[in-house]
């Protein structure tokens, strides 16, 4: 999930990697690249590992190489031109990944894949965008001010009720990880750990670059409050006036 306010950008993304209930593994999913001063991105990833994986590793090499004339995140003058990258390098290794497969195999294998980007450069006011399997890119705006990839639809509920845009930034972490638990409670393909990054706005460093393990006491903390909030206000509602029970 990235949520977007006024004050600046969190972004989070779990770990768990499942192909099956008997093969299921832990992966890095989110990116923090400060390579260079000035500017501070995060990338977080769903679906096909191995496309994902791919990107990464062509954006990164870039980044390593510093050939001549190749544009990369640590020269791109505004994020939307470094989300078209990032879309490039999403879409390249997609296609080469399916390409193998089917010269290799006739057996299907899932290749779709998505991606969140978001960062701020020289300053500006952080952006995020959603960048799509094929590079196609959408980017947050205020009116909704998240978007969200993977397995999102247990949490996207409190996203809807709670965030706003001027939502403070500490605020829009915490719900962010109330509704990445809330996830986790429904489904078995999210499970901690959790990476998360924040970064406020009019800086170009990280205000949080943090891991959640379980055991982690103020994620527990937050789960039971959470659980405990949910079950006083159904008690606190009035019952429906309706049948022989009302």
């Amino acid at each position: 999930v990235g949520v977007l306010v006024n004050d600046g950008l969190v972004m989070m993304a779990d770990t768990r990697t499942n192909a099956g209930v008997d093969n299921v593994s832990s992966y890095r999913k989110l990116r923090v690249i400060n390579t260079v001063p000035g500017r501070v991105m995060v990338i977080a990833s769903a679906g096909s590992l191995s496309v994902t994986q791919g990107a990464m590793t062509r954006l990164m090499d870039a980044l390593l190489l510093g050939e001549d004339g190749v544009e990369t995140l640590d020269t791109a003058p505004t994020m939307f031109r470094a989300a078209t990258l990032v879309g490039q390098a999403l879409a390249a290794s997609k296609e080469a990944i399916d390409t193998t497969v089917a010269v290799a195999s006739e057996t299907k294998v899932a290749t779709g894949a998505s991606l969140l980007f978001g960062g701020c450069i020289a300053g500006r006011k952080p952006r995020l965008f959603l960048i799509y399997g094929s590079g196609n890119f959408i980017e947050c705006q205020s009116d909704t001010p998240f978007l969200q990839i993977g397995e999102h639809k247990y949490g996207k509920p409190i996203l809807d009720r709670a965030i706003t845009y001027d939502t403070q930034l500490f605020d829009a972490l915490k719900i962010g990880l109330i509704s990445m638990d809330s996830t986790i409670q429904s489904n078995l393909g999210v499970g901690l750990p959790i990476d998360i990054a924040a970064i406020a706005r009019d800086t170009q460093v990280t205000a949080v670059n943090a891991r959640i393990s379980a055991g982690d006491p103020y994620f527990r903390s937050l789960r039971e409050s959470w659980s405990g909030a949910l079950r006083a206000a159904h008690i606190a509602i009035p019952r429906p006036p309706y049948g022989a029970g009302a």
